[in-house]
């Protein structure tokens, strides 16, 4: 895999503009050509984005308008739509068909965590069959994106040598976050020097769009640098990172973020102090003090998974808008019950050495994740 090729800003195609309930293919038609202007050519999609649209929009805006040798598409094989072996060609033929392509410059198994997807994945195969697609010249690179614990992600790259580079979730706010685990995939990667595709930098905008005490202290700190641009930054200054998707959905994100890498500063010491100063600060919210003992597990009736699920309240706690503490609850059903499951015999309390209120707790976390 030649990463000196690739540019340090990818084209997430997954939040693209919309008009009257439809992709804008005309932004976007602008954005990419602003985009492949600046030197930089990664577009990443999947078959699922969009409704299957995304990668329909990779024909209309690329391939109809722009030489194949001037762009690069990554596309991705999902788990929860395959039932046989079958199915893998099935899909992997609608996406050329969709995208206009004759293969893949990338393309990842979608997804991979603990619980469904991953088995999915080694029941059918997939592996070897990235692989045998890479030998037919469908597939340029194969790699996978990921979502599991760092457990899971050993156990992987320990079976699946073959694989190329990983992509990951991974910015300033999730570097210790015990239901993402950005700092631990990070070093896991880095020590193996498998290259890394980053999603998700700015945390689906919310490191774009902060509390005005947020804002102000990086804008008191740089005034010339958007609030974005720090998240950003943040990733593109770490060793083994190869490429930044960033999800731009307007024609000023694509602005202020070809800005960013054609202008692109590494973080400074003094840099590194004020991001470190902001997540103090937004961290610094009233948490659910759940040292994990599993105490109150064992004895639980209904089999509910306490600790992992106070795990993803703190994080919506913190940010309400995310995505990933929902991912991560679905996934712990299957060996976990409910929050709502709660049938409040007060086991649990009694045996918490923090003493917590767990029945009321289970209770908010069962409003924002059941």
């Amino acid at each position: 895999m030649d990463t000196a090729k690739m540019p340090k800003l990818g084209f997430g195609l997954m939040r693209l503009p919309e008009k009257d309930g439809k992709i804008d293919l005309d932004q976007v038609c602008r954005m990419a050509d602003a985009y492949l202007a600046a030197g930089m050519n990664y577009f990443d999609t999947a078959y699922v984005y969009h409704g299957g649209n995304s990668e329909r929009a990779v024909k209309e805006v690329l391939v109809k308008r722009h030489p194949r040798e001037s762009f690069t598409v990554a596309s991705k094989l999902p788990a929860w739509v395959l039932k046989t072996e079958a199915d893998r060609d099935r899909v992997f033929e609608e996406q050329l068909e969709r995208t206009g392509l004759e293969y893949f410059d990338y393309y990842l198994l979608h997804s991979i965590e603990d619980g469904n997807n991953y088995d999915t994945y080694e029941s059918l195969d997939c592996f070897n069959w990235g692989i045998q697609k890479k030998k037919e010249g469908k597939i340029k690179n194969f790699g996978f994106s990921f979502h599991g614990t760092p457990e899971l992600l050993i156990k992987v790259l320990d079976e699946h040598p073959e694989i190329e580079f990983v992509q990951i979730q991974l910015n300033y706010a999730d570097w210790n976050n015990k239901v993402v685990h950005s700092g631990e995939l990070y070093d896991i990667l880095h020590s193996r020097n498998i290259p890394m595709i980053i999603m998700e930098p700015v945390k689906g905008g919310t490191l774009a769009n902060m509390a005005p005490e947020f804002e102000k202290m990086f804008k008191d700190a740089r005034p010339d640098k958007s609030v974005a641009s720090w998240a950003l930054r943040f990733v593109a200054s770490l060793p083994g990172v190869v490429t930044i998707l960033s999800g731009m959905s307007n024609w000023e994100q694509m602005q202020d973020n070809i800005d960013t890498f054609k202008n692109f500063e590494p973080l400074t010491d003094d840099d590194r102090k004020v991001v470190d100063a902001v997540v103090t600060k937004m961290l610094g919210m009233k948490l659910v003090p759940c040292t994990s003992c599993r105490y109150c597990t064992d004895g639980c009736p209904m089999g509910i998974l306490i600790p992992d699920i106070f795990r993803a309240l703190n994080t919506l706690r913190q940010f309400p808008n995310d995505n990933r503490p929902h991912f991560f609850y679905n996934g712990l059903l299957g060996r976990s019950g409910r929050a709502s499951d709660c049938i409040a015999c007060g086991q649990c309390e009694g045996v918490c050495p923090q003493h917590l209120e767990i029945i009321e707790l289970l209770k908010e976390a069962s409003a924002v994740l059941d």
